[in-house]
Protein backbone atom coordinates (compact mmCIF):
# COMPACT_ATOMS: atom_id res chain seq x y z
CA UNK A 1 0.00 0.00 0.00
CA UNK A 2 1.82 3.20 -0.81
CA UNK A 3 1.45 6.06 -2.88
CA UNK A 4 2.15 6.20 -6.78
CA UNK A 5 2.86 9.22 -9.22
CA UNK A 6 4.20 10.30 -12.63
CA UNK A 7 4.61 11.94 -15.56
CA UNK A 8 4.39 10.54 -19.31
CA UNK A 9 5.75 13.21 -21.41
CA UNK A 10 5.07 14.63 -25.21
CA UNK A 11 8.12 14.14 -27.68
CA UNK A 12 11.06 16.32 -26.79
CA UNK A 13 10.09 16.82 -23.52
CA UNK A 14 11.78 15.13 -20.19
CA UNK A 15 10.63 14.49 -16.89
CA UNK A 16 11.00 17.36 -15.22
CA UNK A 17 12.39 16.58 -11.49
CA UNK A 18 11.17 19.04 -9.33
CA UNK A 19 7.56 17.95 -10.40
CA UNK A 20 8.04 14.44 -9.58
CA UNK A 21 10.10 16.27 -5.95
CA UNK A 22 6.76 17.57 -5.45
CA UNK A 23 3.85 15.07 -5.71
CA UNK A 24 6.72 12.26 -3.94
CA UNK A 25 6.40 14.82 -0.85
CA UNK A 26 3.04 15.52 -1.50
CA UNK A 27 1.94 11.73 -1.09
CA UNK A 28 4.46 11.02 1.62
CA UNK A 29 1.64 10.17 4.47
CA UNK A 30 0.32 7.39 1.99
CA UNK A 31 4.28 5.64 2.45
CA UNK A 32 5.98 6.94 5.18
CA UNK A 33 8.24 3.67 4.95
CA UNK A 34 10.28 4.66 1.64
CA UNK A 35 10.65 6.25 -1.51
CA UNK A 36 11.27 5.39 -4.97
CA UNK A 37 12.51 6.82 -8.87
CA UNK A 38 12.69 5.02 -11.96
CA UNK A 39 13.11 8.01 -15.00
CA UNK A 40 13.82 7.68 -18.41
CA UNK A 41 13.85 10.73 -21.12
CA UNK A 42 10.60 10.11 -21.60
CA UNK A 43 9.13 9.07 -18.52
CA UNK A 44 9.09 8.87 -15.25
CA UNK A 45 7.46 6.76 -11.74
CA UNK A 46 7.75 7.48 -8.54
CA UNK A 47 6.59 5.60 -5.44
CA UNK A 48 5.96 5.84 -1.61
CA UNK A 49 6.12 3.22 0.23
CA UNK A 50 4.15 1.28 3.17
CA UNK A 51 5.35 -2.05 3.72
CA UNK A 52 2.89 -4.83 3.95
CA UNK A 53 4.79 -7.83 2.45
CA UNK A 54 7.76 -8.69 2.07
CA UNK A 55 9.53 -5.99 4.03
CA UNK A 56 12.53 -6.29 3.18
CA UNK A 57 12.41 -6.90 -0.36
CA UNK A 58 9.61 -5.35 -1.47
CA UNK A 59 10.48 -1.58 -2.24
CA UNK A 60 9.50 -0.27 -5.78
CA UNK A 61 9.80 0.62 -8.66
CA UNK A 62 9.91 -3.05 -9.67
CA UNK A 63 11.61 -3.92 -12.59
CA UNK A 64 11.06 -6.76 -15.36
CA UNK A 65 14.02 -5.87 -18.40
CA UNK A 66 13.41 -2.72 -19.46
CA UNK A 67 9.42 -2.29 -17.94
CA UNK A 68 9.23 -0.69 -14.89
CA UNK A 69 6.18 -0.89 -12.70
CA UNK A 70 4.56 1.42 -9.21
CA UNK A 71 1.54 0.07 -7.70
CA UNK A 72 -0.93 1.08 -4.84
CA UNK A 73 -2.38 -2.01 -3.75
CA UNK A 74 -2.75 -5.57 -2.55
CA UNK A 75 -2.73 -8.50 -5.20
CA UNK A 76 -4.53 -11.58 -3.38
CA UNK A 77 -4.21 -14.13 -5.95
CA UNK A 78 -0.74 -13.44 -6.49
CA UNK A 79 0.54 -16.88 -5.15
CA UNK A 80 -1.90 -18.94 -7.86
CA UNK A 81 -0.36 -16.64 -10.56
CA UNK A 82 3.33 -17.69 -9.54
CA UNK A 83 2.77 -20.45 -10.19
CA UNK A 84 0.81 -19.91 -13.27
CA UNK A 85 4.44 -18.39 -14.84
CA UNK A 86 6.72 -20.95 -13.62
CA UNK A 87 9.47 -19.56 -16.48
CA UNK A 88 9.50 -16.10 -14.84
CA UNK A 89 12.45 -15.88 -12.13
CA UNK A 90 10.58 -13.57 -9.53
CA UNK A 91 13.19 -11.55 -7.56
CA UNK A 92 11.36 -10.51 -4.53
CA UNK A 93 8.16 -11.74 -2.31
CA UNK A 94 6.10 -8.29 -3.36
CA UNK A 95 2.45 -9.42 -4.49
CA UNK A 96 3.17 -6.48 -6.93
CA UNK A 97 5.77 -8.34 -9.38
CA UNK A 98 3.24 -10.68 -10.77
CA UNK A 99 1.32 -7.81 -12.76
CA UNK A 100 4.80 -6.74 -14.32
CA UNK A 101 5.32 -10.46 -15.73
CA UNK A 102 1.75 -10.23 -16.78
CA UNK A 103 1.56 -7.18 -18.61
CA UNK A 104 4.16 -8.47 -21.70
CA UNK A 105 2.17 -11.32 -22.30
CA UNK A 106 -1.70 -9.94 -22.08
CA UNK A 107 -1.14 -6.41 -22.84
CA UNK A 108 -4.03 -4.30 -21.96
CA UNK A 109 -6.03 -7.35 -20.46
CA UNK A 110 -3.86 -7.86 -18.30
CA UNK A 111 -5.82 -6.79 -15.16
CA UNK A 112 -8.35 -9.12 -15.97
CA UNK A 113 -5.89 -11.81 -14.28
CA UNK A 114 -5.70 -9.83 -10.98
CA UNK A 115 -7.50 -10.57 -7.98
CA UNK A 116 -6.81 -7.13 -5.97
CA UNK A 117 -7.31 -3.90 -5.17
CA UNK A 118 -4.78 -1.76 -7.02
CA UNK A 119 -3.75 1.35 -8.61
CA UNK A 120 -0.77 0.60 -11.15
CA UNK A 121 1.41 2.46 -13.47
CA UNK A 122 3.58 0.81 -15.83
CA UNK A 123 6.62 2.05 -17.98
CA UNK A 124 7.32 -0.18 -20.87
CA UNK A 125 10.83 0.78 -22.18
CA UNK A 126 10.72 -1.42 -24.52
CA UNK A 127 8.70 0.80 -26.83
CA UNK A 128 10.13 4.18 -28.37
CA UNK A 129 7.76 6.53 -26.67
CA UNK A 130 8.33 4.47 -23.07
CA UNK A 131 4.27 3.77 -22.92
CA UNK A 132 2.97 4.32 -19.91
CA UNK A 133 -0.04 2.06 -18.61
CA UNK A 134 -2.21 3.10 -15.63
CA UNK A 135 -5.06 0.57 -14.05
CA UNK A 136 -7.24 1.01 -11.51
CA UNK A 137 -9.29 -2.13 -9.47
CA UNK A 138 -12.49 -2.63 -10.97
CA UNK A 139 -14.32 -1.36 -7.69
CA UNK A 140 -12.05 1.68 -7.37
CA UNK A 141 -11.15 0.68 -3.84
CA UNK A 142 -7.81 2.47 -5.19
CA UNK A 143 -8.05 6.05 -6.39
CA UNK A 144 -5.93 7.18 -9.43
CA UNK A 145 -5.94 10.52 -10.75
CA UNK A 146 -4.57 12.19 -14.06
CA UNK A 147 -4.21 15.84 -15.31
CA UNK A 148 -2.41 17.28 -18.79
CA UNK A 149 -0.02 20.12 -18.37
CA UNK A 150 2.55 21.24 -20.17
CA UNK A 151 4.84 18.22 -21.09
CA UNK A 152 2.03 15.88 -21.45
CA UNK A 153 -0.21 13.35 -19.08
CA UNK A 154 0.45 13.21 -14.90
CA UNK A 155 -1.13 11.02 -12.74
CA UNK A 156 -1.11 10.44 -8.93
CA UNK A 157 -2.84 8.88 -5.78
CA UNK A 158 -4.61 12.08 -4.83
CA UNK A 159 -5.92 15.46 -6.21
CA UNK A 160 -3.52 17.21 -3.86
CA UNK A 161 0.08 15.71 -5.14
CA UNK A 162 -0.73 16.93 -8.57
CA UNK A 163 -1.98 20.35 -7.07
CA UNK A 164 1.07 20.24 -4.88
CA UNK A 165 3.32 20.47 -8.33
CA UNK A 166 1.77 22.91 -10.32
CA UNK A 167 -0.49 20.68 -12.32
CA UNK A 168 -4.41 21.18 -12.67
CA UNK A 169 -6.07 24.35 -11.04
CA UNK A 170 -6.68 25.00 -7.35
CA UNK A 171 -9.97 26.28 -8.54
CA UNK A 172 -14.18 25.04 -8.32
CA UNK A 173 -15.84 23.79 -10.83
CA UNK A 174 -19.09 25.22 -10.22
CA UNK A 175 -21.76 21.98 -11.28
CA UNK A 176 -19.49 19.91 -9.21
CA UNK A 177 -19.42 22.09 -6.31
CA UNK A 178 -23.99 21.73 -6.28
CA UNK A 179 -23.19 17.94 -6.76
CA UNK A 180 -21.21 17.89 -3.62
CA UNK A 181 -23.36 19.93 -1.75
CA UNK A 182 -26.64 18.79 -2.84
CA UNK A 183 -25.34 14.62 -2.50
CA UNK A 184 -22.39 14.91 -0.34
CA UNK A 185 -20.16 13.31 -3.10
CA UNK A 186 -19.51 13.97 -6.59
CA UNK A 187 -20.40 11.78 -9.78
CA UNK A 188 -18.40 10.37 -12.79
CA UNK A 189 -14.37 10.94 -13.52
CA UNK A 190 -14.60 14.53 -13.68
CA UNK A 191 -13.21 15.75 -9.84
CA UNK A 192 -14.26 19.34 -8.02
CA UNK A 193 -10.80 20.59 -10.00
CA UNK A 194 -10.71 21.99 -13.02
CA UNK A 195 -8.16 19.99 -15.44
CA UNK A 196 -7.79 16.62 -12.87
CA UNK A 197 -10.34 13.50 -13.42
CA UNK A 198 -10.75 10.15 -12.01
CA UNK A 199 -9.69 7.16 -13.38
CA UNK A 200 -12.97 5.31 -14.06
CA UNK A 201 -13.03 2.32 -11.63
CA UNK A 202 -12.01 -1.16 -13.77
CA UNK A 203 -10.40 1.72 -15.97
CA UNK A 204 -6.90 0.43 -17.78
CA UNK A 205 -5.38 3.82 -20.06
CA UNK A 206 -2.04 3.58 -22.41
CA UNK A 207 -0.33 6.94 -22.69
CA UNK A 208 1.94 6.88 -25.86
CA UNK A 209 3.50 10.82 -26.46
CA UNK A 210 1.81 12.14 -23.58
CA UNK A 211 -1.58 11.67 -25.35
CA UNK A 212 -3.86 8.46 -24.70
CA UNK A 213 -4.02 6.44 -27.54
CA UNK A 214 -5.63 3.23 -25.86
CA UNK A 215 -8.79 2.80 -23.53
CA UNK A 216 -9.86 -0.75 -21.79
CA UNK A 217 -12.60 -1.07 -19.02
CA UNK A 218 -12.51 -4.07 -16.75
CA UNK A 219 -16.37 -4.21 -14.80
CA UNK A 220 -16.62 -5.28 -11.54
CA UNK A 221 -19.91 -7.26 -11.71
CA UNK A 222 -19.01 -10.46 -13.64
CA UNK A 223 -21.20 -10.92 -16.84
CA UNK A 224 -24.17 -13.74 -16.13
CA UNK A 225 -25.97 -15.49 -18.97
CA UNK A 226 -29.72 -13.98 -19.88
CA UNK A 227 -32.53 -14.75 -17.72
CA UNK A 228 -33.07 -15.60 -14.28
CA UNK A 229 -30.29 -15.60 -12.27
CA UNK A 230 -28.66 -19.21 -11.54
CA UNK A 231 -29.23 -19.61 -7.48
CA UNK A 232 -32.44 -20.57 -6.75
CA UNK A 233 -31.71 -23.12 -3.83
CA UNK A 234 -31.37 -21.47 -0.65
CA UNK A 235 -29.53 -23.97 1.00
CA UNK A 236 -27.36 -24.16 -2.11
CA UNK A 237 -26.66 -20.64 -1.86
CA UNK A 238 -25.59 -20.76 2.09
CA UNK A 239 -22.98 -23.48 1.02
CA UNK A 240 -21.94 -21.24 -1.47
CA UNK A 241 -21.61 -17.97 0.02
CA UNK A 242 -20.01 -19.83 3.42
CA UNK A 243 -16.95 -21.00 0.70
CA UNK A 244 -16.88 -17.47 -0.86
CA UNK A 245 -16.85 -15.69 2.18
CA UNK A 246 -14.04 -17.88 3.75
CA UNK A 247 -11.99 -17.46 0.92
CA UNK A 248 -12.46 -13.96 0.40
CA UNK A 249 -11.12 -13.18 4.21
CA UNK A 250 -8.78 -15.51 3.85
CA UNK A 251 -7.02 -13.94 1.36
CA UNK A 252 -7.72 -10.39 2.40
CA UNK A 253 -5.66 -11.22 5.92
CA UNK A 254 -2.44 -12.43 3.88
CA UNK A 255 0.27 -9.65 5.36
CA UNK A 256 3.66 -9.59 7.06
CA UNK A 257 1.65 -6.40 9.88
CA UNK A 258 -0.57 -6.87 12.05
CA UNK A 259 -4.08 -6.66 11.07
CA UNK A 260 -7.58 -5.80 12.31
CA UNK A 261 -10.91 -4.87 11.76
CA UNK A 262 -13.69 -2.38 11.98
CA UNK A 263 -16.46 -3.51 13.90
CA UNK A 264 -19.68 -1.43 13.96
CA UNK A 265 -22.19 -4.40 15.23
CA UNK A 266 -23.61 -4.40 11.88
CA UNK A 267 -24.63 -7.61 9.33
CA UNK A 268 -21.50 -7.13 7.17
CA UNK A 269 -18.49 -6.73 9.78
CA UNK A 270 -19.96 -8.95 11.82
CA UNK A 271 -19.90 -11.41 9.07
CA UNK A 272 -16.39 -10.67 8.50
CA UNK A 273 -15.66 -11.31 12.26
CA UNK A 274 -17.38 -14.23 12.11
CA UNK A 275 -15.15 -15.62 8.49
CA UNK A 276 -12.39 -14.67 10.06
CA UNK A 277 -12.54 -16.73 13.08
CA UNK A 278 -14.35 -20.13 11.23
CA UNK A 279 -11.09 -19.20 8.82
CA UNK A 280 -9.10 -20.11 12.19
CA UNK A 281 -7.29 -16.48 12.75
CA UNK A 282 -7.30 -16.30 16.87
CA UNK A 283 -8.03 -13.80 18.77
CA UNK A 284 -8.90 -11.18 16.34
CA UNK A 285 -8.63 -7.30 17.32
CA UNK A 286 -11.38 -5.10 16.68
CA UNK A 287 -12.21 -1.49 16.97
CA UNK A 288 -15.82 0.49 17.47
CA UNK A 289 -16.69 3.94 17.51
CA UNK A 290 -19.13 5.45 19.90
CA UNK A 291 -20.24 8.77 20.78
CA UNK A 292 -21.49 10.80 24.16
CA UNK A 293 -24.26 12.46 23.01
CA UNK A 294 -27.74 10.55 22.35
CA UNK A 295 -27.75 8.84 18.84
CA UNK A 296 -27.59 4.52 17.96
CA UNK A 297 -25.66 3.19 19.45
CA UNK A 298 -24.22 -0.60 18.86
CA UNK A 299 -21.15 -0.25 20.80
CA UNK A 300 -22.45 -2.63 23.67
CA UNK A 301 -23.66 -5.10 21.02
CA UNK A 302 -20.59 -5.17 18.91
CA UNK A 303 -18.96 -6.01 22.20
CA UNK A 304 -20.80 -8.74 22.40
CA UNK A 305 -20.51 -9.96 19.39
CA UNK A 306 -16.84 -9.76 19.95
CA UNK A 307 -16.84 -11.28 23.40
CA UNK A 308 -18.62 -14.31 21.33
CA UNK A 309 -15.85 -14.72 18.44
CA UNK A 310 -12.99 -14.24 21.58
CA UNK A 311 -11.46 -10.67 20.00
CA UNK A 312 -9.64 -8.20 21.39
CA UNK A 313 -11.93 -5.22 21.00
CA UNK A 314 -11.43 -1.75 21.98
CA UNK A 315 -14.86 1.00 21.82
CA UNK A 316 -13.56 4.40 21.18
CA UNK A 317 -15.80 7.28 22.58
CA UNK A 318 -16.33 10.10 20.65
CA UNK A 319 -17.15 13.52 21.29
CA UNK A 320 -17.60 17.26 20.51
CA UNK A 321 -14.47 18.54 21.28
CA UNK A 322 -12.40 16.43 19.35
CA UNK A 323 -14.71 16.77 16.53
CA UNK A 324 -14.36 20.37 16.77
CA UNK A 325 -10.49 19.85 17.38
CA UNK A 326 -9.55 17.50 14.99
CA UNK A 327 -12.46 18.44 11.77
CA UNK A 328 -10.16 20.42 10.43
CA UNK A 329 -7.08 17.95 9.83
CA UNK A 330 -9.94 15.66 8.62
CA UNK A 331 -11.10 17.83 5.71
CA UNK A 332 -7.56 18.33 4.99
CA UNK A 333 -7.26 14.67 4.13
CA UNK A 334 -10.38 14.48 1.90
CA UNK A 335 -8.69 16.50 -1.31
CA UNK A 336 -11.20 15.07 -3.57
CA UNK A 337 -14.09 15.87 -1.24
CA UNK A 338 -16.82 13.59 0.70
CA UNK A 339 -19.27 15.13 2.64
CA UNK A 340 -20.03 12.18 4.23
CA UNK A 341 -20.18 12.22 8.47
CA UNK A 342 -18.81 8.80 8.39
CA UNK A 343 -15.34 10.09 7.74
CA UNK A 344 -15.55 11.31 11.44
CA UNK A 345 -15.94 8.13 13.23
CA UNK A 346 -13.26 6.30 10.58
CA UNK A 347 -11.03 8.93 10.69
CA UNK A 348 -10.76 8.47 14.66
CA UNK A 349 -10.91 4.63 14.67
CA UNK A 350 -7.75 4.59 11.79
CA UNK A 351 -5.80 7.04 14.31
CA UNK A 352 -6.64 4.73 17.32
CA UNK A 353 -6.14 1.22 15.22
CA UNK A 354 -2.68 2.63 13.76
CA UNK A 355 -1.03 2.16 17.18
CA UNK A 356 -1.70 -1.17 16.72
CA UNK A 357 -2.16 -2.55 13.14
CA UNK A 358 -0.97 -1.29 9.58
CA UNK A 359 -3.73 -3.42 8.25
CA UNK A 360 -7.80 -3.22 8.62
CA UNK A 361 -10.56 -4.90 7.17
CA UNK A 362 -14.10 -2.91 6.89
CA UNK A 363 -16.97 -4.00 5.94
CA UNK A 364 -17.91 -2.07 2.84
CA UNK A 365 -19.76 -3.24 0.12
CA UNK A 366 -21.85 -5.62 1.64
CA UNK A 367 -24.88 -3.29 1.16
CA UNK A 368 -24.61 -3.10 -2.21
CA UNK A 369 -23.62 -6.64 -2.76
CA UNK A 370 -26.80 -8.16 -0.86
CA UNK A 371 -28.93 -5.27 -1.07
CA UNK A 372 -29.45 -3.94 2.63
CA UNK A 373 -30.11 -0.06 1.97
CA UNK A 374 -33.91 0.49 2.61
CA UNK A 375 -33.95 2.22 -1.37
CA UNK A 376 -33.72 -1.07 -2.49
CA UNK A 377 -36.72 -2.33 -0.73
CA UNK A 378 -38.51 0.56 -2.65
CA UNK A 379 -37.21 -1.19 -6.22
CA UNK A 380 -39.12 -4.36 -5.20
CA UNK A 381 -42.48 -3.00 -4.54
CA UNK A 382 -44.62 -3.09 -7.05
CA UNK A 383 -45.86 0.40 -8.54
CA UNK A 384 -49.03 -0.01 -7.36
CA UNK A 385 -48.03 -0.21 -4.04
CA UNK A 386 -46.37 2.57 -4.45
CA UNK A 387 -42.43 1.25 -5.22
CA UNK A 388 -40.68 3.38 -7.61
CA UNK A 389 -36.35 3.62 -8.85
CA UNK A 390 -34.90 4.59 -5.67
CA UNK A 391 -32.62 8.09 -6.19
CA UNK A 392 -30.66 10.35 -4.27
CA UNK A 393 -32.31 13.60 -2.77
CA UNK A 394 -30.97 16.49 -2.48
CA UNK A 395 -30.07 17.94 1.26
CA UNK A 396 -31.33 21.34 0.09
CA UNK A 397 -34.83 19.98 -1.08
CA UNK A 398 -37.43 22.84 -1.35
CA UNK A 399 -35.04 25.07 -0.23
CA UNK A 400 -32.95 27.18 -2.89
CA UNK A 401 -31.40 25.85 -6.68
CA UNK A 402 -29.22 22.97 -5.15
CA UNK A 403 -33.01 20.95 -4.67
CA UNK A 404 -32.51 21.07 -8.65
CA UNK A 405 -29.54 19.44 -8.85
CA UNK A 406 -29.78 15.66 -10.29
CA UNK A 407 -28.18 12.56 -8.91
CA UNK A 408 -27.29 9.69 -11.77
CA UNK A 409 -30.34 7.82 -12.43
CA UNK A 410 -30.16 3.95 -11.78
CA UNK A 411 -28.82 2.28 -15.06
CA UNK A 412 -28.91 -1.34 -16.58
CA UNK A 413 -24.84 -2.48 -17.23
CA UNK A 414 -24.04 -3.20 -20.58
CA UNK A 415 -21.77 -5.71 -19.26
CA UNK A 416 -24.66 -7.52 -17.34
CA UNK A 417 -25.04 -9.73 -20.37
CA UNK A 418 -29.07 -10.20 -20.10
CA UNK A 419 -32.13 -7.99 -18.69
CA UNK A 420 -32.17 -6.60 -14.91
CA UNK A 421 -33.96 -6.55 -12.56
CA UNK A 422 -35.06 -3.08 -11.29
CA UNK A 423 -33.26 -4.07 -8.08
CA UNK A 424 -29.86 -4.96 -9.74
CA UNK A 425 -30.13 -2.03 -11.83
CA UNK A 426 -30.13 0.11 -8.45
CA UNK A 427 -27.09 -1.79 -7.02
CA UNK A 428 -25.37 -1.48 -10.57
CA UNK A 429 -25.79 1.95 -9.94
CA UNK A 430 -24.58 2.48 -6.26
CA UNK A 431 -21.61 0.08 -7.26
CA UNK A 432 -20.71 2.53 -10.15
CA UNK A 433 -21.33 5.66 -8.30
CA UNK A 434 -21.70 5.59 -4.63
CA UNK A 435 -19.46 3.06 -3.68
CA UNK A 436 -16.05 4.25 -5.79
CA UNK A 437 -16.98 8.13 -5.08
CA UNK A 438 -18.24 8.48 -1.84
CA UNK A 439 -17.43 5.23 0.77
CA UNK A 440 -14.44 4.23 -1.24
CA UNK A 441 -12.85 7.16 -0.92
CA UNK A 442 -13.96 7.96 2.44
CA UNK A 443 -12.04 4.37 3.67
CA UNK A 444 -8.84 5.69 1.75
CA UNK A 445 -8.18 8.72 2.47
CA UNK A 446 -9.30 8.63 6.54
CA UNK A 447 -6.91 5.00 6.81
CA UNK A 448 -3.89 6.56 4.69
CA UNK A 449 -3.99 9.74 6.55
CA UNK A 450 -2.67 7.59 9.30
CA UNK A 451 -0.35 4.97 7.33
CA UNK A 452 -2.84 2.62 7.37
CA UNK A 453 -4.05 -0.08 4.89
CA UNK A 454 -8.34 -0.45 4.43
CA UNK A 455 -8.92 -3.60 2.32
CA UNK A 456 -12.93 -4.64 1.73
CA UNK A 457 -13.00 -8.31 2.00
CA UNK A 458 -16.61 -8.29 0.30
CA UNK A 459 -15.46 -6.71 -2.30
CA UNK A 460 -13.93 -9.37 -4.42
CA UNK A 461 -14.05 -11.04 -7.45
CA UNK A 462 -15.02 -13.85 -5.54
CA UNK A 463 -17.56 -12.10 -3.94
CA UNK A 464 -19.22 -10.48 -6.78
CA UNK A 465 -19.43 -13.66 -9.21
CA UNK A 466 -21.23 -15.18 -6.07
CA UNK A 467 -24.15 -11.69 -5.37
CA UNK A 468 -24.38 -11.98 -9.78
CA UNK A 469 -25.86 -15.41 -9.67
CA UNK A 470 -28.48 -14.26 -6.35
CA UNK A 471 -32.12 -13.95 -7.41
CA UNK A 472 -33.86 -11.03 -5.42
CA UNK A 473 -36.35 -13.08 -3.24
CA UNK A 474 -32.34 -14.49 -1.39
CA UNK A 475 -31.57 -10.73 -1.22
CA UNK A 476 -34.57 -9.00 0.41
CA UNK A 477 -36.87 -11.13 2.07
CA UNK A 478 -40.07 -9.85 4.62
CA UNK A 479 -38.33 -6.02 4.68
CA UNK A 480 -34.81 -6.63 5.21
CA UNK A 481 -32.37 -6.60 2.86
CA UNK A 482 -29.21 -8.68 3.19
CA UNK A 483 -31.51 -11.27 3.87
CA UNK A 484 -29.04 -14.75 2.90
CA UNK A 485 -26.14 -12.65 4.76
CA UNK A 486 -28.19 -12.99 7.91
CA UNK A 487 -29.16 -16.35 7.53
CA UNK A 488 -25.40 -17.04 7.01
CA UNK A 489 -24.61 -14.96 10.55
CA UNK A 490 -27.67 -16.15 12.15
CA UNK A 491 -26.04 -19.93 11.46
CA UNK A 492 -22.13 -18.91 12.40
CA UNK A 493 -22.63 -16.59 14.60
CA UNK A 494 -25.98 -16.64 16.56
CA UNK A 495 -25.03 -13.47 18.99
CA UNK A 496 -24.83 -11.53 15.96
CA UNK A 497 -28.64 -11.83 16.22
CA UNK A 498 -28.66 -10.59 12.46
CA UNK A 499 -32.50 -10.59 12.17
CA UNK A 500 -33.06 -8.37 15.26
CA UNK A 501 -34.13 -5.06 14.46
CA UNK A 502 -31.29 -2.64 13.69
CA UNK A 503 -30.60 1.32 15.35
CA UNK A 504 -28.51 1.80 12.33
CA UNK A 505 -25.13 4.15 12.49
CA UNK A 506 -25.70 7.98 12.73
CA UNK A 507 -23.89 11.17 14.19
CA UNK A 508 -24.68 13.81 16.29
CA UNK A 509 -23.17 16.40 13.93
CA UNK A 510 -26.61 18.35 13.62
CA UNK A 511 -26.88 18.30 17.50
CA UNK A 512 -23.18 19.41 17.87
CA UNK A 513 -23.52 22.11 14.94
CA UNK A 514 -26.69 23.32 16.73
CA UNK A 515 -24.89 23.65 19.98
CA UNK A 516 -22.27 25.76 18.05
CA UNK A 517 -24.75 27.97 15.86
CA UNK A 518 -24.14 31.30 17.51
CA UNK A 519 -20.54 31.15 17.08
CA UNK A 520 -19.99 28.97 13.95
CA UNK A 521 -22.90 30.22 11.57
CA UNK A 522 -21.48 33.77 11.17
CA UNK A 523 -18.09 32.10 10.18
CA UNK A 524 -19.11 29.71 7.50
CA UNK A 525 -21.73 32.25 6.46
CA UNK A 526 -18.85 34.58 5.34
CA UNK A 527 -16.59 31.85 4.16
CA UNK A 528 -15.56 32.74 0.47
CA UNK A 529 -16.94 28.77 -0.91
CA UNK A 530 -20.21 29.65 0.49
CA UNK A 531 -20.90 33.05 -0.89
CA UNK A 532 -19.89 32.30 -4.11
CA UNK A 533 -22.16 28.65 -4.09
CA UNK A 534 -24.80 31.44 -3.13
CA UNK A 535 -25.77 29.92 0.25
CA UNK A 536 -24.31 32.47 2.11
CA UNK A 537 -27.88 33.25 3.56
CA UNK A 538 -29.28 30.08 4.42
CA UNK A 539 -26.46 28.87 6.79
CA UNK A 540 -27.48 30.81 10.66
CA UNK A 541 -31.39 29.13 9.75
CA UNK A 542 -29.42 25.77 9.11
CA UNK A 543 -27.11 26.04 11.73
CA UNK A 544 -29.77 26.66 14.54
CA UNK A 545 -32.15 24.14 13.90
CA UNK A 546 -29.28 21.66 12.69
CA UNK A 547 -30.31 18.89 15.52
CA UNK A 548 -33.90 18.65 13.92
CA UNK A 549 -32.81 15.96 11.13
CA UNK A 550 -34.48 17.88 8.08
CA UNK A 551 -32.28 20.60 8.40
CA UNK A 552 -29.26 18.90 10.13
CA UNK A 553 -27.97 16.96 6.68
CA UNK A 554 -27.61 20.47 4.86
CA UNK A 555 -25.80 22.27 7.83
CA UNK A 556 -23.11 19.48 7.92
CA UNK A 557 -22.56 19.81 4.09
CA UNK A 558 -22.46 23.60 4.44
CA UNK A 559 -19.71 23.53 6.92
CA UNK A 560 -17.92 21.05 5.49
CA UNK A 561 -17.68 23.02 2.43
CA UNK A 562 -16.46 26.02 4.10
CA UNK A 563 -13.37 23.93 6.04
CA UNK A 564 -12.65 22.35 2.46
CA UNK A 565 -12.77 25.56 0.25
CA UNK A 566 -10.78 26.91 3.64
CA UNK A 567 -8.07 24.18 3.19
CA UNK A 568 -8.13 23.10 -0.41
CA UNK A 569 -8.73 26.33 -2.09
CA UNK A 570 -7.64 29.24 -0.20
CA UNK A 571 -4.68 27.16 1.34
CA UNK A 572 -5.09 27.81 4.96
CA UNK A 573 -3.78 25.64 7.49
CA UNK A 574 -5.66 22.63 9.41
CA UNK A 575 -3.46 22.82 12.63
CA UNK A 576 -5.89 24.81 14.22
CA UNK A 577 -9.66 23.74 15.50
CA UNK A 578 -12.55 24.26 13.57
CA UNK A 579 -12.71 27.89 14.58
CA UNK A 580 -9.23 28.61 13.72
CA UNK A 581 -9.51 27.80 10.63
CA UNK A 582 -12.19 29.46 9.26
CA UNK A 583 -11.58 32.71 11.19
CA UNK A 584 -10.72 35.27 8.16
CA UNK A 585 -7.33 37.70 8.94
Amino acid sequence: MCGIAGLACKPGVSPDPTLLKAMSAALRHRGPDGMGEYVTDRAALCHRRLSIIDLAGGAQPLTLGSIALVANGEIYNDPALRQSLPDIHFRTGSDCETPLALWPRLGVDYPAALRGMYAIALLDGSTPANDIILSRDPFGIKPLYIATYDGGIAFASEPQALLSAGIGARAVRPEIRDQLLAFQFTFGCETIYPGIRRLAPGETLRIVDGRIVERKLHPAMPPRPAGPPLLTSEAAALEQLDRALIDTVTAHERADVPFGLFLSGGIDSSSLLAAMVKGGCQKPRAWTARFDVGCADESRHAAEIAAAAGARHEILTIDDDMLWRDLPRIVAAMDDPVADYAIIPTWFLARAARAEATVILSGEGGDELFAGYGRYRRAITPWWRGGKMPHRKSAFRGRNHLARTKSPKPYASSSSGGRMSHLERAQASDISEWLPNDLLIKLDRCLMAHGLEGRTPLLDPVMAGFAATLPDHLKIRNGQGKYLLRRWLQNNMPAARPFAPKQGFTVPIGTWIAQKAPALAPLVSRNAGIRAAGQSTKVQRLFEDAANRRFGRAAWHLLFYALWHRIHIEGASADGDVFDTLATH
